[in-house]
């Protein structure tokens, strides 16, 4: 393969048969169960990376099953999302994330910089309760469980709050020499063609246990404050870079 090839054709990993594509990543029915949760304030500030800002003590626990994803096929997910602020203005900063298909895991790291490992999370419905899991390897780490469409909720609020509020990332490459990075920036992002077709509350319970590979307990729970089940079409939006680490 000549050089110009090369630099014609690398996207991403591996050269020839890459995992990450140069697609519009769209999801269908894509579904969330969302527990939002107290913790310890200091325990959020050890985890969140300036410049972003911590504002409050909440967490948000999420599992997710994407039956249609582009690119991906269909595949589960769960992790956790905290509260920020960046230039004075609120967004999401993603801290953990938990999946079970390896191209998503790949493709989110490589673009975005997803903080995306391989676990077994799942999200059903157990009779009369909407419940996640997530289990890595054989250790349960997360239970999740909420009332299955006890109330409605509005949805054009639920559109705003998944297209209007920016998430962040920090994507981090390390270099060859296995010493340092070569590539350490912070990421927004938007969700895009939001189309939401069902949103709902009821009763939430969240449990966390502690493991030494998928830590989600070291951000306790304290007192859950809301369980929100949401059904949408959405297009993750590719980012942009907003702070250099190695160069600001």
């Amino acid at each position: 393969m000549k050089i110009a090839d090369i630099k014609k054709n690398a996207f991403a990993m591996p050269l020839t048969s890459p995992s990450a594509l140069q697609i519009d990543y769209s999801f269908g029915n894509r579904e969330y169960l969302i527990i939002a949760y107290e913790t310890d304030l200091d325990a959020l500030q050890a985890v969140v990376p300036e410049p972003l800002k911590v504002t409050s003590n909440i967490v948000k626990f999420e599992f997710m099953k994407m039956p249609d994803a582009h690119g991906f096929g269909s595949f589960t997910e769960a992790g956790q999302v905290i509260e920020v602020e960046f230039d004075g203005k609120p967004g999401t900063y993603s801290h953990m994330m938990f999946l079970d298909d390896l191209a998503p895991i790949a493709a989110g790291r490589e673009i975005w910089g997803f903080p995306k490992k391989y676990a077994s999370p799942k999200l059903e419905i157990d009779v009369d309760t909407l419940l996640g899991t997530l289990h890595y390897n054989s250790v349960t780490v997360a239970v999740g469980t909420m009332g299955f469409k006890y109330q409605p909720l509005d949805i054009a609020k639920m559109h705003k709050n998944l297209t209007e509020i920016p998430n962040y990332l920090i994507k981090i490459i390390p270099h060859a020499n296995g010493k340092e990075a070569s590539l350490c920036q912070l990421v927004r992002y938007f969700l895009k063609d939001v189309t939401v077709h069902g949103a709902w509350t009821g009763p939430a319970a969240l449990q966390l246990f502690e493991h030494a590979l998928a830590p989600v307990a070291k951000l306790p729970v304290r007192k859950v404050i809301s369980g929100t089940h949401l059904i949408a079409d959405l297009t993750l939006g590719f980012g942009e870079v907003v702070y250099d680490y190695l160069k600001d």
